[in-house]
């Protein structure tokens, strides 16, 4: 580690706190209905948008009828994406005349952008028509974070309301959600990426002779556009084969700077929404410590891994100055490589810029451990906000057990049925990625994908269910997972992650929206200081440890004590 490597990682987090909280207000004004600077341009398209679905803004909706309204839109959207892609091969912006995709592939990668996982099956350079990566992809890239968003304020007015019966309008929390915050965003930030060096273009390819005179078709496309949105809605599914490694996605340091604040700024700014919408910001902030602390100690760790280099190239006789360099960038080094492997997994993102497989174990391991936490630090786009709510509810209940008080948040009391609701929540994780991984290291289907043998290729299952069930996408780049047994089980790990985790938590909204939101008193937790920052940190860590330890300890853990002593896999 150097100090120069801290300095850049430390001007990337602050440049992303400087934005995060004038978009935090700006998007306040927006989930509240009140008139921004936008407003005199996107007012009249979001009434036109209204009138052509008719619906009626002002009327709202309780949490069940939120849900089902989420739910068939997002059935809506597979069902479109998937027949998209099994009809590839007759529809227009085709240059390269790609046929349709199986389909189970279809399915798979269907389910993976509506459910804002974007974990990738396919090469996209050599499947995707420019057509399913516009009509298709991008769009899903929209939707699915709106609908994270929406999702996050509908939680937020469960805390913020009192005594009411409704948590707002599905409709309108996800036009607001594109037109206002995703659409000027990526709008911007996509000009950004042109000017560094990343194409924009309706060709398929140019030809290049290479030093050595021999021809090089050299693939081009929409592509700014595409990882603008990636990016911005830490959706993370690639133009390229090899995402943000790629140079025509990833062309310079300061792209790659660029890129990791997108990944960042909505997801911490939305926790500054929380804090505007509840009417005390002091409790967003110590939503943000939280993150932050969990995230820098999970940079550090995983820098300081990497930096360390392994003792089978010291024996080698292999200069380590730089330390592990393997499946990295030169362009980005040891430093921007750490963090971009952190944030991309404490968001729900899976962009990469770096293959997570070549990093040493422990290296490997914290991303992998990021997720499996539920991706809250800060987490995807609304889904890190709701999903560190539920951890704070059960933070709460626990130091109600303590102190022999009934537990409260945000002046709700926190009873049974909030808590039976959080628990299912977080349940959802552990029983997908553990069930399915167990399954899939014992057939013969599941099997037949790995690279490595060994701790490594146990690796390779449990980051491949921790990334579909987390909703992350990345992937640890030794498993073969196009095939119909990693296409269906990833699948459904992904629809179990999001959607399995989503209703428990608009149950929850629900509950306390028709609560009664009571005054502070001499006797109530403070939710604002260090204890509670404290608390929810060891929360948060004891579920993760208690729940996913045994599996790490005979993959990474074990495979780091055997690097040690020489032993490679």
């Amino acid at each position: 580690m150097t100090l120069n490597g801290w300095l850049q990682i430390a001007i990337v987090l602050a440049t992303v706190l400087l934005a995060a909280v004038p978009l935090g207000t700006f998007m306040a004004k927006v989930y509240a209905g009140k008139g921004t600077f936008l407003s005199p341009v996107l007012g009249p398209v979001e009434r036109g948008f209204y009138a052509l679905a008719g619906i009626d803004p002002a009327r709202e909706q309780g949490w069940r009828a939120y849900a089902l309204a989420m739910l068939l839109f997002n059935a809506a959207g597979f069902v479109l994406l998937y027949a998209l892609l099994r009809l590839q091969g007759f529809l227009p912006l085709n240059p390269q005349g790609f046929g349709a995709l199986s389909p189970d592939l279809a399915f798979n990668t269907a389910v993976s952008f509506v459910t804002n996982t974007n974990w990738q099956s396919y090469g996209g350079e050599t499947t995707m028509s420019h057509f399913s990566q516009m009509a298709g992809l991008t769009v899903q890239n929209f939707l699915s974070a709106a609908t994270g968003l929406a999702l996050a304020v509908a939680l937020v007015r469960g805390f913020a309301r009192s005594k009411a019966g409704t948590v707002g309008n599905f409709w309108v929390d996800m036009t607001r959600s594109t037109l206002y915050v995703l659409l000027p965003l990526s709008l911007v930030t996509a000009i950004l990426l042109v000017a560094l060096g990343i194409p924009q273009t309706m060709l398929a390819s140019v030809d290049a002779t290479t030093l050595e005179g021999a021809k090089q078709t050299i693939a081009l496309g929409p592509v700014a556009s595409q990882i603008a949105i990636k990016q911005l809605g830490t959706n993370g599914g690639g133009f390229f084969n090899v995402n943000a490694a790629h140079p025509f996605e990833n062309p310079t340091a300061l792209a790659n700077v660029v890129q990791v604040w997108q990944m960042l700024v909505i997801s911490v700014a939305v926790v500054f929404t929380f804090g505007r919408l509840v009417g005390d910001s002091r409790q967003a902030r110590a939503l943000v410590w939280v993150m932050g602390v969990l995230l820098v100690a999970g940079i550090a760790a995983t820098y300081a891994a990497e930096a360390a280099g392994t003792p089978v190239l010291h024996l080698a006789g292999i200069d380590l100055a730089d330390g592990n360099m393997e499946g990295k960038e030169v362009r980005f080094g040891l430093a921007l490589s750490a963090l971009w492997a952190v944030v991309t997994t404490g968001l729900s993102c899976g962009a990469v810029n770096a293959m997570h497989a070549s990093f040493t174990p422990i290296g490997g391991m914290i991303p992998m451990f990021l997720m499996q936490l539920g991706e809250i630090l800060p987490g995807g786009v609304g889904s890190g906000l709701y999903g560190i709510l539920v951890m704070a509810i059960i933070a709460v209940f626990v130091a109600g057990l303590m102190v022999g008080r009934t537990p409260e948040y945000l002046g709700k009391k926190i009873e049974a049925k909030e808590v039976k609701m959080a628990m299912l929540a977080v349940l959802i994780l552990p029983t997908a990625i553990l069930g399915f991984s167990a399954v899939a290291a014992v057939l013969p289907q599941g099997l037949a994908g790995l690279l490595n043998a060994g701790p490594h290729g146990l690796s390779e299952i449990l980051y491949a269910y921790s990334s579909a069930a987390g909703n992350n996408g990345s992937a640890f780049a030794g498993l073969t997972a196009n095939s119909p047994w990693y296409n269906t089980t990833l699948g459904l790990a992904m629809l179990l992650g999001r959607f399995a985790y989503i209703v428990p938590m608009l149950a929850i909204a629900g509950s306390l929206a028709a609560k009664t939101r009571l005054e502070a008193s001499t006797g109530t937790f403070p939710t604002h200081g260090p204890l509670f920052v404290g608390l929810l940190t060891g929360m948060i860590l004891i579920l993760g440890g208690l729940q996913f330890f045994p599996a790490p300890a005979l993959g990474p853990i074990a495979e780091q004590v055997l690097m040690l002593a020489g032993k490679t896999f």
